[in-house]
């Protein structure tokens, strides 16, 4: 996977090498107990830890390149609410509900039927957790300094890279549910005013069907191309 990089999607947040000796249970640990603490999400022990969906957020599920185009269409409007990656997929953070929200949205939307490989987990669902965004000096216990930024693309399944990492982490010290898109009959507005809020989730959706169309519209008509029987679909 190429090309999450840029100014609406920073690089991925890569986990913090744990100090020598740590075990990969106790650096896991460490992980869920700052979600819990700072962020009050709730989790399930393991390695990696999982947090529990469908209390304080839900999580639209797309194909990463689709991901990506969606929140460079959408620009500004996507500042604010948190996005993670694990091995060509995004996940794109909800407010809570929404999942079940999505069946009926993509009808009314008419992208009913297109099996565009989007998905929403809800209530029951778990996702693994990405490695917390500890700030330097947070408690005794916790690693040294921000997770470095990787490169794109590194997360590959079947390697360690392979874990899930944060591209926009969830922001400590304010109620990180304020910053997720939710259904809004008056828009969003954000502590600056109308339009600063996350965006809408009826736009959400609707701009990551319509991107996960067109990637896929876009590489059918390069196979076309390289085989001959046919002209690259071009795109604005």
């Amino acid at each position: 996977m190429t090309g999450l990089r840029s100014a609406a999607l920073p690089a991925p947040r890569r986990p913090a090498v744990p100090a020598r000796g740590e075990s990969e249970g106790r650096h896991g640990d460490r992980t869920r107990l700052w979600y819990e603490n700072v962020l009050g999400w709730p989790t399930v022990p393991g390695v990696p830890p999982r947090l529990v969906v469908g209390v304080r957020f839900d999580v639209l599920d797309v194909p990463a390149e689709a991901g990506r185009a969606a929140l460079e269409r959408l620009g500004g409007a996507t500042g604010g609410f948190p996005v993670a990656l694990q091995e060509g997929r995004m996940r794109l953070l909800v407010a809570a509900g929404g999942a079940d929200e999505l069946p009926g949205l993509l009808e009314w939307l008419e992208w009913g039927g297109l099996g565009l490989g989007l998905r929403a987990l809800g209530e029951g669902s778990l996702m693994d957790a990405p490695a917390a965004p500890w700030a330097a000096g947070t408690g005794p216990d916790a690693p040294c300094g921000l997770p470095a930024a990787g490169r794109p693309g590194d997360e590959g399944p079947g390697s360690s890279q392979g874990a899930a990492v944060w591209l926009r982490p969830p922001e400590p010290g304010r109620e990180a549910e304020s910053s997720l898109p939710a259904l809004s009959a008056m828009g969003t507005r954000g502590s600056r005013g109308a339009g600063d809020g996350p965006p809408d989730l009826v736009r959400l959706v609707n701009t990551v069907a319509t991107q996960i169309l067109r990637v896929r519209l876009r590489h059918a008509g390069a196979g076309a191309a390289a085989r001959g029987t046919g002209q690259p679909l071009a795109f604005s």
